[in-house]
């Protein structure tokens, strides 16, 4: 979690699933998958396997410690709604938005069928909770006007568009329905230029639909020299009475949650809160967690038993490579990998 987020319209970031894959011109220069790549094969570091597609359980809960109200951009670094994350662990990661009331959660999503037939189905409890924004990203005529309509037509309580990349003009983008457009260019190496024009149409929709615009930059390789003004000012508008109002529990309150909040995903799913993670190769990885659930700091009974399968059967572990022995380097390194359920179904 980056508890100081540096994007403009967020507070915080949450990210229990990490790595993505691309589906449309607008991953083309992937802000996550550049950052994540660069850390591929960095012994220990949370990016150690780049940006391919894991689960991270040990995250889930994440928002039930923060000792104060944030609004968190939901999966910064990956998409909840890829195909292959189960619909338990979006079903998880739901139930945390719903215990913690006192934060504002966004989600963002480029799968928006999927999105459009959980909101209408398995996640219909959450779907008209007013501290969960639900939006689509939108780059384009072809792939982003599409997710639109999906996103209209899913039953949701806060409903947004994230238009950036803008790749080209959208013309007329039917509004009805949106609580909230952001707009920005591609910013860094190759970004893909904007045109002043199609940010000032869209600007103009969104005053005479009444919904609130946010501009975010300009872009380009130098992204703070162009800034973020348009005109002779800079639009910060966001949804009118959406931020969350409920007092933040005390500490003693917010733990109890926690442990409710476990116990009942324990119950609901398949896989391990201790720390099992879902690989884009087909693998589930299981790490070594290094909090046990009260909080305690030292290795949990799931890190001992994954210790032991590792040192008697080494050719299903991965080899911890470097003369480092410490406790958290320890923990964060050793892994077993085995096949998953999708797989082992398949077989």
């Amino acid at each position: 979690m980056s508890d100081k987020s540096k994007i403009e319209w967020t507070d915080a970031t949450w990210n229990p699933v990490r790595g993505c894959t691309k589906i449309s011109p607008g991953c083309k220069h992937c802000y996550a998958e550049t950052f994540a790549e660069r850390f591929r094969g960095v012994e220990g570091h949370p990016y150690e396997q780049g940006f391919d597609l894991r689960l991270i359980p040990e995250k889930l809960t994440e928002p039930l410690s923060w000792p104060d109200r944030r609004v968190v951009f939901v999966n910064s670094m990956s998409d909840l709604f890829q195909e292959d994350i189960p619909d338990d662990y979006v079903d998880a990661v739901a139930r945390v938005m719903e215990a913690t009331p006192w934060h504002t959660f966004q989600v963002l999503t480029k799968r928006s069928e999927r999105l459009r037939g959980a909101l209408a189905q398995r996640l219909s409890r959450f779907a008209h909770l007013r501290h969960v924004w639900w939006g689509v990203s939108v780059e384009d005529r072809r792939y982003g006007l599409p997710r639109i309509d999906d996103l209209r037509a899913a039953p949701a309580g806060v409903r947004f568009l994230s238009i950036e990349p803008l790749l080209e003009d959208l013309g007329a983008v039917d509004l009805s329905g949106i609580d909230w457009v952001i707009v920005g260019g591609e910013s860094g190496p190759g970004a893909r230029p904007m045109a002043r024009e199609w940010v000032e149409s869209l600007r103009d929709q969104c005053a005479a639909s009444r919904v609130p615009f946010f501009f975010k930059q300009w872009g380009g390789v130098h992204k703070k020299r162009t800034g973020r003004m348009l005109g002779d000012r800079t639009y910060d508008e966001f949804p009118a009475n959406a931020f969350a109002t409920a007092p933040v529990p005390e500490k003693a309150m917010r733990r109890q949650a926690l442990s409710a909040n476990v116990r009942e995903t324990r119950r609901r799913s398949k896989f391990s809160v201790e720390g099992e993670q879902v690989t884009a190769r087909g693998f589930i990885e299981i790490t070594p967690s290094r909090t046990c659930i009260n909080g305690s700091r030292g290795e949990s009974e799931t890190a001992s038993i994954h210790r032991r399968v590792q040192a008697e059967d080494p050719s299903r572990g991965r080899r911890v490579r470097g003369a480092r022995r410490d406790r958290r380097a320890d923990a964060s390194r050793r892994a077993v990998l085995v096949p998953s359920r999708r797989v082992a179904a398949a077989a």
